[in-house]
């Protein structure tokens, strides 16, 4: 097994939270933060602007990182290791891109049927402005198989 390091970052507002359809790839379909893949050299915060940038055409001043989710997938090799960061502010207007399409959701209106199932667990507490640490297995066909997520008080690389 190894870990491939990956960023999601997620925009929250009192009332709304930013998020993507997947248009392609892994989670197509579903509604899911913005993120993916740390580069080579590159620091995770930093592949998390980058991300946001190149996923919804927006810039990210400040991001403030809130939750490490391990993920396992059956037969699979990897372990995900997910960075997960909050944004408050962004400067410009969320656009489609090739990968994925923004939409701003009501917070008593996330449609968790539509994203993945381990979300359910983990948004609620990424919502109450809390720091956590989980990890989820999911079987071939990508339907979770067990895990969970817990507060913490410190997060460490």
């Amino acid at each position: 097994m190894y870990k491939k390091l990956l960023t999601l970052c997620l925009l929250h507002t009192d009332t709304h939270i930013l998020l993507g359809r997947k248009k392609r790839g892994v989670g197509v379909g579903k509604w899911n933060g913005f993120g993916g893949k740390v580069e080579q050299g590159e620091k995770i915060e930093d592949a998390g602007r980058r991300e946001v940038l190149e996923e919804a055409g927006i810039h990210l001043p400040d991001i403030e990182k809130t939750g490490i989710i391990h993920f396992e997938f059956e037969g699979s090799p990897e372990i995900w290791e997910v960075h997960i960061f909050r944004a408050k502010e962004f400067l410009g207007d969320p656009t489609e891109s090739e990968e994925m399409e923004p939409k701003w959701f009501a917070i008593d209106e996330i449609p968790f049927e539509y994203m993945w199932q381990d979300d359910k667990f983990w948004v609620p507490l990424f919502l109450k402005g809390v720091k956590f640490k989980g990890k989820f297995s999911f079987d071939s066909e990508n339907r979770l198989v067990s895990g969970g997520v817990e507060e913490v008080i410190e997060l460490e690389d």
